[in-house]
Parts: C-alpha cells; sequence; structure tokens
C-alpha cells in the first residue's frame, strides 16, 4: 500500500470540478493499492478538523468562521487570512504528518496556495515525488495580470511548475501553457469525467413531471439549460441576452449560486425577458441528471475553461450541447462546420457573442436530424471517453509511474 498527501486549497463540503475529480478517482482506488490524506482549509467552524471521506483521510487547517461562504467576493477577511497563511501552515501540517506517516508522494490541486505548499514540502523532501494537477482554463499572460501580487516572486510562482516530477492537466490547452513556460519534463493530459451511468439511466416519469411542474414548462415549452456559478466567465449573461433573439417559448433555467446573479437579474429585466429567466439557485450534484432530463439544450458560453465537466454530463444526459471553442472544451465539442473532418458532438457559439447562441439554438430547433446525430454521437463519446471508471485507470499508471 502506497500514501500520497494531497494538498487542495479547498474539499468538500465545498466543491468544484477539481473536488469532484479528486473524490471521483480516489474513490475508484482500492485502499489495498492507495491511501490518500488531504491538507486542506477548515473554513467553516462546524467542519471537523479530521474527517475520513471515501479513501481519504481529510485534516482541516485555518481560521474559521460560522456558515462560511467561500466565494471570494463574500469571503470574511478570516478566511481571506486563512487562504494566505495556507502555503505555510499546510507545509508544517504536512510535516507533521510526514513524521508519523511518510508519503510516497505528493499531489498538488492547482498551481495556487496549495502549489506553494507542496513546492515547500518538496524543497524540504526532494526524494519525495510530487504531482501537480492543473485544471485552470486561464491562459499565463492573463494569470500573471490576476497575480499582480505575485509580481515581484513570479519566479518562485514558476518553480511551483518547473519543480514538479510530473505535470497532469485536463485539456490540451492547459498542457500548452505548460510547455510555454519551459516545462520539459512528462505532461499526463487526463482529462475529468463524468459518472455516465448517473446521467444516463432512466428516470420516472412523474418525477420528471414534478419538475416541469415545480418550473412551470408547459407543452411546447424549450428550456435551455445552464449550471455554472453564477460569475460573468461562464457567460450566463450572454445567454440571457441570446433570449432577446429567440421566440418566447424558448426559457433558460439556470441552476447555481454566486456573487453576480443581481446582476443577471438586472440584465433580465433590462431586455425584458425576466419572466423567461428561471434561477433555481444550488441544486446538489445529485439531483442534476432530473434538470438534464427535463431540458431541451446545454449553453455554456464561457470565457474560460479548463476542461468542463458540465457539458460530458449534458453529453451523457442525451441533450445536445451549445458551447464556445475556448480552453480545453475543443478536446471533445466538434461542431460540424468548424470541424467537417469529425463526427459532431455539438455546436460552437462565439464568445461574448449573445446572436450566435440563439443562432445554435435555432438551427438545433429547426434540424432535428443533425440534433439527433449529435446526441447520439456526444452520448457515445463521453461512454467510451469520459467516464470516470475509465480515466481512473490512467490516474493508476500515473500513480505507479510517480512512486
Amino acid at each position: 500500500m502506497r500514501r500520497i498527501l494531497i494538498f487542495s486549497l479547498t474539499y468538500h463540503p465545498f466543491v468544484g470540478g477539481a473536488e469532484v475529480a479528486i473524490k471521483e478517482i480516489t474513490d475508484r482506488v482500492s485502499p489495498m493499492e492507495y491511501t490518500f490524506d488531504m491538507v486542506t482549509l477548515r473554513f467553516d467552524s462546524a467542519l471537523p478538523e479530521v474527517e475520513k471521506i471515501g479513501n481519504i483521510t481529510v485534516y482541516r487547517i485555518g481560521p474559521t468562521v460560522p456558515n462560511a461562504k467561500v466565494s471570494d467576493r463574500s469571503m470574511p477577511w478570516p478566511l481571506r487570512r486563512a487562504k494566505i497563511l495556507f502555503p505555510a501552515i499546510a507545509f508544517w501540517k504536512a510535516r507533521r504528518l510526514h513524521r508519523t506517516r511518510p508519503y510516497d508522494a505528493t499531489w498538488a490541486m492547482m498551481a495556487n496556495q496549495a502549489g506553494f505548499a507542496a513546492l515547500f514540502f518538496k524543497y524540504l523532501y526532494p526524494n519525495v515525488p510530487y504531482l501537480l494537477e492543473l485544471q485552470d482554463g486561464r491562459a499565463f499572460s492573463d494569470m500573471k495580470q490576476r497575480r499582480r501580487i505575485l509580481l515581484p516572486l513570479w519566479w518562485l510562482y514558476k518553480r511551483i511548475y518547473l519543480k514538479a516530477d510530473r505535470i497532469k492537466v485536463i485539456s490540451r490547452f492547459i498542457e500548452r501553457e505548460v510547455r510555454s513556460i519551459g516545462y520539459a519534463r512528462e505532461i499526463d493530459v487526463i482529462p475529468n469525467a463524468v459518472d455516465v451511468a448517473k446521467f444516463s439511466a432512466f428516470i420516472q416519469t412523474q418525477d420528471l413531471e414534478h419538475l416541469k411542474d415545480k418550473y412551470q414548462k408547459k407543452l411546447g415549452d424549450v428550456f435551455l439549460f445552464t449550471a455554472s456559478r453564477l460569475v460573468l466567465s461562464r457567460g450566463v449573461e450572454d445567454t440571457i441576452r441570446a433570449l432577446a433573439h429567440l421566440p418566447p417559448h424558448v426559457k433558460l433555467l439556470i441552476a447555481g449560486t454566486g456573487d453576480d446573479r443581481a446582476q443577471l437579474e438586472s440584465i433580465a429585466e433590462e431586455i425584458g425577458v425576466t419572466d423567461r429567466v428561471i434561477f433555481a439557485g444550488h441544486i446538489d450534484h445529485s439531483q442534476l441528471p432530473l434538470y438534464y432530463k427535463i431540458s431541451d439544450i446545454f449553453v455554456r458560453p464561457s470565457i474560460i475553461e479548463g476542461f468542463g465537466n458540465v457539458f460530458v454530463e449534458a453529453f451523457a444526459a442525451g441533450i445536445p450541447v451549445v458551447a464556445t471553442a475556448v480552453g480545453g472544451i475543443p478536446d471533445f465539442l466538434s461542431d460540424p462546420d468548424r470541424n467537417p473532418d469529425k463526427e459532431p458532438t455539438g455546436l460552437f457559439c462565439e464568445v461574448r457573442d449573445p446572436e450566435s447562441i440563439a443562432r445554435a439554438v435555432t438551427r438545433y430547433l429547426g434540424d432535428p436530424a443533425l440534433t439527433a446525430k449529435i446526441i447520439t454521437n456526444a452520448k457515445q463519446l463521453a461512454t467510451e471517453t469520459y467516464d470516470w471508471n475509465i480515466i481512473v485507470k490512467s490516474m493508476r499508471r500515473l500513480f505507479e509511474t510517480l512512486v
């Protein structure tokens, strides 16, 4: 049995694509092969300092507040301070753990404060292999601008990448970005995935009808659907604006919460589509298959995207996708016009272009044969390539090489 230490800035119950990926992978690895410890921020005073979640023993550290929210813009000062201090306190925690439970490797989720903690650990224990995983779809040029406070230490920030024994990325786009800073060692492109069986499973008709009644979906209505944090980088505002170019029976169902909800509601009111935009709020991930099944088209015109699990969830659920050709999305989405040499799996729209979103939606509605072909191809791709049971085999090989 090998022991791997994970550094992650957040973990359950504060989840995004990266945290879901960690859990899906570690849950599928036998504890007779590998066992995992994690050092992460606690944030909420109600959370235990040590907890077993699946195949991970989670050690939570740092200042806390009651009923914590971890959105950057609404985060209270004690939690902001916790993020700033994480590299140091996570390093010291990891050092104590390593003395009693020696690790065969470390695994840092993202080149953020977790990456700094892993870097410090690597400097102290150079013989312990260090794996860096990257899921952020921002270009390095943009990231450098966002991290102005780090500019004097940019050389040290780059060491998070350059000291890694191996780097795992979730898309070809991120692989190219890593190469651009001079990383010369092995890079493993292993995408995120979904539980295909969960999203393609049959759902009782009465459950679907109950949800349609809840959101007042009438016969003839077309529901566009998006599942996203309500921040402007996800392009939700562009989808709202696209409704002005679509007939009144086309509506938008939005699952998610975030700092920009009030701004999105104002946009809907400004263009006169308030009655066609439905904010469902936070939806537990276990309930998302229901929402895909009552919807007709999944739309997410992202500005940035490392990979985008939700697109593959839509593939598995059997609804067609409209997306932008940014970040890792072109790895799995082929458009019949832009990629005529490939079987189509969706339709692209332009970034920040509501009219192009409306054109893609209109094409689906007016061409049922193309829509059916795209749904079939996309579901097959999800089943054969992007299921967690397939991806975990690649992760096992990576762990074996690493340790």
